[in-house]
């Protein structure tokens, strides 16, 4: 039975939505155990209806070991017990419906935990079971099957293969403790089918598709050569019907969609949003772009072609859990944000990176489409340095040390200056540690203040509900932007019903383009009305 149906008139809220990502580890503890909960998301929801979002997207909060982060899932059914109940769970997402807000939820349909009912049963049946089928278990090469079954590297750095004791390996794109399932196995598709019932069920109004494009695998597991078309296990045909199978499901219930799709091929993204398929993906070129204006312009008439060519709507994301901050990454020298790239010791100018990360949120927030917030960006929290004892992160651990992991953007939120661990809710250490200095970014701190970072922030985002040129009027393919000529360095465009957006990129101020009021600046203008490097502005012509 469908259940939560959208009216007509909220059907498309998705298009121009403003949705809050939460981790919730790091979001507030609402038992004093260190760990982040539910019950601390829902004493934080007048926070999130006064900082004006549509809906919340939630990383897993299901069961699981928490090898990475939640993203190693042992029970799609059950929450586990350090962020609460099932029960909890529905009354958050009831309560937040109520003030407004909608619920997304995490799947994370490319692998399981090890400690999965599946992948033990899989371990005790041993070499050639039924219960292997739902997997990717290999003999090895060489002469006494040492070697791992193919060359493939892991996502987190090394082979991607583990070796059992009966001497069978099984395949894991990210950490050991994550198996991939075995998606030509139509076990796996009705399981997963079931589970996106489970929670449509129960109130959520969309899911994000984690890893979306690495599900299915060349049943040959052949070894990787470079410019092979089709990729052995990324953006394979096969996905498509995978995802054409759950729109259905989707459809149902009002539901939508939004997959982790990292593809450079513009046009094979494009697929994915489809209008038989997803609603929605993140838009990583944008993330990843730097601090150029013509890069960032050019990210942005590609996003918003491919888009338009299957009429989706785009997102706008500048941070999430497995991001460098944007205050720290819009502070170094290199701007832009790869992976492989990561490295300790990095210097950052939090000044520079401050002023810019402003500039950025007015951009981001001006551009048609879906806007995504990462949880304390609001707050301009900067990437945290975490002492070497105390990553967690599988990433670093993979990658031998070099790689700093993701930690540094998941340190537990700052609520209060005053209070012990600043007022996270925390009796006792926080999961990850938060560095000194952390309390000056308390949300109490910036509350009263207009000129914060959290008042930054709530003004855009009412501004950004309240003025529909803003939006896209619920119209599929309706992009509405117009660039406007600009000096070299300044992207200046128009939206409709005479709203304007002005960013200034170059070493020298620039003048506005005629207008009848500002309606925001990410900074004050000059002495003489002038918009200064660095700097954002709203206006109405």
């Amino acid at each position: 039975m469908a259940a939560n149906r959208p009216s007509e008139a909220t059907a498309h809220w998705w298009r121009d939505a403003a949705i809050y990502q939460i981790y919730v580890r790091s979001f507030a503890d609402g038992d004093g155990d260190g760990t982040g909960d539910l019950a601390g998301v829902r004493a934080k929801l007048p926070y999130l209806v006064e900082l004006g979002v549509d809906a919340l997207w939630f990383t897993p909060w299901y069961l699981s070991p928490l090898a990475d982060g939640g993203y190693d899932v042992a029970d799609y059914r059950t929450i586990d017990p350090a962020f609460g109940t099932l029960a909890e769970a529905e009354k958050l997402i009831a309560e937040a419906r109520e003030l407004g807000i909608r619920t997304i939820i995490d799947i994370v349909p490319n692998h399981v935990s090890d400690q999965h009912a599946w992948f033990r049963a899989a371990l005790e049946a041993g070499s050639g079971s039924p219960e292997r089928d739902l997997f990717h278990f290999r003999k090895g090469r060489g002469a006494n099957g040492e070697i791992p079954p193919n060359d493939w590297v892991s996502e987190f750095g090394g082979t991607p293969w583990t070796r059992l004791e009966d001497g069978e390996w099984y395949l894991h794109l990210f950490a050991t403790q994550q198996p991939d399932l075995n998606w030509a196995h139509p076990a796996v598709r009705q399981e997963h089918e079931d589970v996106l019932r489970f929670w449509f069920e129960r109130g959520v109004a969309g899911v994000r598709i984690d890893s979306a494009a690495l599900l299915a695998k060349d049943p040959a597991l052949p070894d990787f050569v470079i410019g092979t078309d089709p990729h052995p296990f990324v953006d394979r045909d096969e996905l498509h019907d995978i995802y054409r199978s759950w729109r259905a499901i989707a459809d149902e219930y009002g539901g939508v969609f939004v997959g982790e799709v990292w593809l450079p091929d513009t046009e094979r993204f494009a697929r994915y949003l489809r209008p038989d398929e997803l609603h929605t993906a993140f838009n990583f070129n944008f993330l990843a772009c730097p601090w150029e204006a013509g890069l960032l312009r050019t990210a942005i008439d590609d996003t918003l072609a491919e888009h338009a060519s299957v009429g989706a709507p785009a997102t706008w994301v500048l941070c999430n859990h497995d991001v460098t901050r944007t205050v720290t990454r819009y502070g170094r020298a290199e701007t832009g944000f790869d992976f492989a790239a990561k490295t300790f010791g990095t210097p950052t100018d939090l000044a520079l990176g401050t002023r810019r990360a402003r500039a950025a949120a007015l951009l981001s927030l001006a551009l048609p489409g879906a806007a995504y917030l990462y949880q304390g960006e609001e707050l301009g929290l900067p990437e945290a340095d975490i002492p070497l004892d105390r990553i967690q992160d599988p990433m670093h651990f993979r990658k031998n040390g070099t790689d700093p992991g993701r930690d540094g953007c998941r340190v537990p939120l700052p609520w209060a200056a005053g209070e012990p661990y600043a007022g996270f809710g925390a009796t006792t250490d926080p999961w990850l540690p938060q560095p000194d200095g952390w309390s000056g970014y308390a949300a109490d701190v910036q509350n009263t203040d207009p000129d914060s970072m959290l008042g930054l922030y709530r003004e855009a985002l009412r501004l950004r509900r309240a003025e529909p040129g803003f939006g896209t009027g619920g119209e599929p393919g309706i992009q509405r932007l117009t660039w406007l000529d600009a000096a070299p360095g300044v992207l200046a465009f128009a939206r409709t019903d005479g709203l304007l957006c002005v960013v200034n990129l170059a070493a020298d101020a620039a003048a506005l383009p005629p207008h009848s009021a500002l309606l925001l600046a990410s900074g004050p203008l000059d002495e003489t009305g002038r918009l200064p490097q660095d700097t954002a502005v709203w206006l109405r012509a």
